[in-house]
């Protein structure tokens, strides 16, 4: 990565997360402005108004990656699916019972996975992913 200097990962949990919500928020405004999201400068408010809540979601993780002058680069967060998670209801396809049964343990829902342009192509998702799984056992993955 010559020229972009070291990126460290950091995973925190909610609280952490809503003390670093600037960073996500720069991230997040910067990696979905453009295709195929377009969001809006509107549409990145109401998500970062939404953002104190998703991450007092019980099981709330989020990692954050940083160049080594303190530079946010990358994000990623989510927490566990919900037993009573509507989440399988919602798919194009019905998926069986077994699959669609949660507990609020079996699975752990990544919400948001973003890197800022400049990073991109350098592994820096792949550890921000990472980060934010480690620990988590045999929980299954979903994205």
């Amino acid at each position: 990565m010559a020229g972009r200097g070291k990126v460290t990962t950091e995973r925190m949990d909610g609280a952490a997360a809503v003390r670093a919500a600037s960073a996500f928020r720069l991230i997040y405004a910067e990696a979905f402005a453009g295709p195929p999201y377009f969001e809006t400068g509107d549409a990145v408010a109401a998500a970062f108004r939404r953002f104190p809540r998703q991450a007092g979601s019980p099981g709330f993780r989020a990692a954050l990656a940083r160049t080594g002058d303190g530079e946010p680069v990358g994000m990623a967060y989510g927490h566990p699916v919900p037993a009573d998670t509507s989440w399988w209801r919602e798919l194009t396809v019905p998926v069986p019972e077994e699959v669609s049964r949660e507990d609020g343990r079996r699975t752990f829902g990544l919400m948001e996975l973003a890197v800022r342009e400049r990073w991109r192509g350098h592994g820096v998702a792949r550890r921000l992913h990472a980060t934010l799984l480690d620990g988590l056992g045999s929980v299954r993955r979903i994205m």
